[in-house]
């Protein structure tokens, strides 16, 4: 489970970057750039999501161990 969300966590990165790459500051709001947006918004909620299983594993093996 580690390895798949650091792997899904390096996608959803690269996502990141590449859609910031197809952003157009003079018009963000329309065509290819709220495409553009709307991926990014995503990836990083995606991101704050694999935050929160990662860590919730974290949680879960730590409270297994003191019992």
């Amino acid at each position: 489970m580690k390895i798949f969300t650091w792997i899904l966590t390096i996608i959803a990165v690269g996502l990141v970057i590449y859609n910031a790459t197809k952003l157009d500051f003079d018009a963000l709001l329309t065509g290819e750039s709220k495409i553009a947006m709307i991926t990014i918004v995503a990836a990083l909620c995606a991101i704050i999501l694999l935050q929160i299983l990662r860590i919730s594993k974290k949680i879960e093996t730590l409270s297994k161990k003191k019992k």
